[in-house]
């Protein structure tokens, strides 16, 4: 009964990487071959889509927001081609060139035959989740980001799936993710949370965390940091970047991430849960992401290492991947151990 979920971090397809695309939209464009064959090692993928997907719109009129992220429209083809089965469009990009392009983007990847969640026409749509299927398993996907509230879905006004989690997780949310939790045999809640370029997550994401798990999450696994965080108990608190064209943080290395895959298993359908994390050590190159090598593989390792361990998690290795094992109980929130919420 196991289910291999590849998730990737924030995946920006706009500026540079939109002109790469326009010039060759073929996957080699932005992954490199090994990258490649990590995804189609995974039975489904999900990746937080930081960017719209249009060739139209105008950008969104706030003059405090310096970064508007808009990819061609042939992306939409690209990341069926790399296997990606559903994005999350529930973050501070989703809008950064209007309505039309907002669903202009749901559009594409529809037809392309990728799911999208996290944004919609208005707050029902926003906020409905996909259900995903592979080897007879059933995984619903909720998107959800605390930031901008500009950018929030209303009743009849298009936008994002938008909580505030920084006074805690909204009653709306958790049941949605209980009745997720009742149409699918595990569901995956990816988050949008927290500010950029942090090393830990803020305590809010800690305190949000457990919530959606008691409200009937298998697995949460945010973003938005723009570096990875540590690993914790069924949460992978921050994903990192996986394609940019950013500039680098000589410290923090947000041109240094990884590629995590999490596999699912269980007696049967009902009882499934997170045993086995593996994660690949990727160096973000300038609209071109690649496995790392060498000294930057071993900063990799020593920076999601000493991650883990402030969660009480420990992290192994197989050949170039690192990897965590679930089954054991390692791995709890020090947070949650002392029972807050």
């Amino acid at each position: 009964m196991a289910l291999t979920v590849a998730l990737a971090g924030d995946t920006m397809l706009g500026r540079a990487v939109a002109e790469e695309l326009r010039r060759s939209p073929t996957p080699g464009t932005v992954l490199s071959p090994e990258v490649q064959q990590a995804l189609a090692g995974a039975d489904l993928v999900v990746l937080n889509l930081e960017c719209c997907l249009s060739g139209r719109g105008e950008r969104w009129p706030d003059p405090r927001k310096p970064f508007f992220f808009r990819a061609p429209p042939s992306a939409a083809a690209v990341l069926a081609e790399l296997g990606v089965d559903c994005v999350t469009l529930a973050n501070n990009h989703a809008l950064d060139y209007g309505v039309d392009a907002l669903l202009d983007t749901g559009e594409l990847l529809e037809r392309a035959g990728v799911r999208a969640v996290g944004a919609g026409r208005d707050v029902a749509e926003a906020r409905e989740f996909a259900v995903l299927e592979a080897r007879g398993v059933r995984l619903a996907v909720v998107g959800v980001t605390d930031h901008p509230v500009d950018y929030a879905a209303a009743a009849e006004r298009p936008g994002v799936a938008w909580a505030d989690l920084w006074t805690g997780v909204p009653d709306w949310l958790t049941a949605l993710v209980a009745r997720a939790a009742q149409e699918a045999d595990a569901v995956l809640v990816t988050p949008h949370w927290g500010p950029n370029m942090t090393s830990r997550p803020p305590p809010h994401v800690r305190a949000a965390a457990p919530q959606l798990l008691a409200a009937g999450a298998t697995l949460v696994a945010g973003h938005s940091a723009h570096v990875f965080h540590g690993v914790a108990d069924r949460v992978l608190y921050d994903l990192g970047d996986f394609i940019d064209d950013y500039a680098v943080d000589p410290v923090l290395r947000n041109d240094l991430g990884l590629l995590f895959l999490v596999t699912l298993d269980g007696p049967d359908r009902a009882h499934l849960a997170p045993v086995r994390l593996e994660a690949l050590p990727l160096v973000l190159d300038f609209c071109h992401t690649r496995p790392a090598r060498g000294e930057e593989w071993e900063w990799i390792r020593t920076r999601f290492t000493t991650a883990c361990a402030a969660f009480g998690t420990e992290v192994g290795e197989r050949e170039e991947w690192l990897t965590v094992d679930w089954t054991g109980e390692q791995g709890s929130d020090p947070l949650d151990r002392q029972g807050h919420a």
